[in-house]
């Protein structure tokens, strides 16, 4: 089995200055603003063909990722790649015999909508979320 990568879907920044952020990405990067959840503390900004999801480190979203961005803390809580639609049995299957902790997939937004996906975490501990579209 091979995945096939078709590109970034979205990037998670988490932040401690949430209007500093939204208003660099909207107003000096001119990403416009797709979707607001403030009931869990996300924005997610369109950049081209991927999103940026902005999360507040004081929202519901963003106190799940630790302490605030600094030399200790992160301030990237995930990225997401675009991958082929495959068989999700056939992929955590993959996953699993490649020695890769599997979360359960559900579905997700992102920059091409609604798909599913799940999340998996790299050596070096980076969370990423292998996501396919339901079309």
């Amino acid at each position: 089995m091979v995945i096939q990568v078709r590109g970034i879907d979205h990037v998670v920044l988490r932040t401690a200055d949430f209007g500093a952020m939204k208003s660099f990405y909207c107003e000096v990067l001119n990403c416009v603003i797709e979707r607001e959840l403030p009931d869990i503390g996300l924005i997610q900004l369109r950049a081209g063909a991927a999103l940026i999801d902005l999360v507040p480190i004081d929202s519901k979203l963003g106190r799940l990722g630790g302490e605030a961005p600094n030399q200790g803390g992160r301030n990237m809580d995930h990225f997401c790649l675009q991958v082929e639609k495959i068989e999700e049995s056939e992929l955590k299957a993959y996953l699993l015999s490649s020695k890769v902790e599997v979360e359960e997939f559900a579905d997700r937004y992102g920059a091409e909508g609604f798909g599913r996906s799940l999340y998996i975490t790299d050596p070096d501990g980076n969370v990423v979320e292998l996501k396919f579209s339901l079309t």
